[in-house]
């Protein structure tokens, strides 16, 4: 039995009460995750860990759209056609040059169905302290890599013109950076090679569920039962819980188990 380790972002910036996109209940997700790596270090074959990776320019951050008046839209404003269409949209782009690749992506990304363009607070900016992996959970993986084994880091939101929710793909591809936004490939083929694959991290609502649900649009419906969702060790971001729960009853009804931390 090959098992395997996804833990989605587990960051400063999402997982500490002082993070600039704090998910309540995060750190002690990450206590929990902790503590199975701790008993458990040989039940992982491979672990894999994605960091949420941004630049203070991003098409989902405040600087990147203003108003009428030329002031940046708040954090968890939400943005769709309506907002950015017509004589007097109430958001426009901050850089005019970008203005319809902007508008085309808020299109485009409403289009797919599965989120309006939301304004985060700035964060996981590359090299920041809030892009590093909380403390009880790094000191937890350096111990599994203390046995001589190899962790699997994988970035994603670098890319300046779309959102990255997913660690298999962005949520629009940038035709001028497919190696970057279009299908991880390489990190799907990984993955198969595991028997079971225990799942946690943050957000539930956003980068677990859009990560899963891209893993089991690639493995195909035969192989989503390798997927475990350890339900102690990922919380949703603050008023978007029906979205996790719309989560977890579709891709459970599709053959996602779930377990907790302290089943294994």
């Amino acid at each position: 039995m090959k098992t395997q380790l996804l833990v989605i972002d587990p960051q400063k910036d999402f997982c500490e009460p002082t993070g600039a996109l704090y998910v309540k209940g995060a750190e002690e997700d990450s206590a929990r995750l902790a503590k199975l790596l701790e008993r458990s270090l040989d039940l992982f074959d491979d672990i894999r860990v994605t960091l949420d990776s941004h630049q203070p320019v991003h098409i989902a951050h405040p600087i990147c759209w203003v108003d009428a008046k030329g002031n940046h839209p708040n954090p968890f404003t939400l943005i769709d056609t309506n907002d950015v269409v017509g004589k007097t949209p109430l958001f426009k782009a901050f850089n005019p040059s970008w203005q319809d690749r902007q508008v085309n992506y808020v299109k485009a990304l409403e289009a797919g169905g599965r989120y309006k363009l939301v304004i985060w607070p700035v964060h996981c900016l590359i090299g920041s302290e809030g892009h590093a992996v909380i403390p009880v959970l790094g000191q937890a993986l350096r111990k599994w890599q203390d046995q001589f084994a190899l962790i699997d880091f994988v970035t994603k939101g670098s890319n300046p013109f779309t959102e990255h929710y997913s660690v298999v793909k962005a949520d629009v591809l940038d035709p001028d950076d497919e190696v970057n936004t279009g299908i991880n490939t390489k990190f799907i083929e990984r993955l198969q090679d595991a028997d079971q694959i225990l799942i946690g991290g943050q957000a539930l609502s956003h980068c677990v569920a859009n990560s899963v649900r891209d893993i089991a649009e690639q493995f195909g419906d035969a192989q989503i039962k390798k997927l475990i969702l350890l339900e102690d060790a990922s919380s949703p971001v603050p008023s978007f819980e029906p979205m996790a729960e719309a989560f977890i009853k579709e891709m459970t009804a599709r053959g996602m188990r779930l377990a907790k931390t302290t089943d294994f």
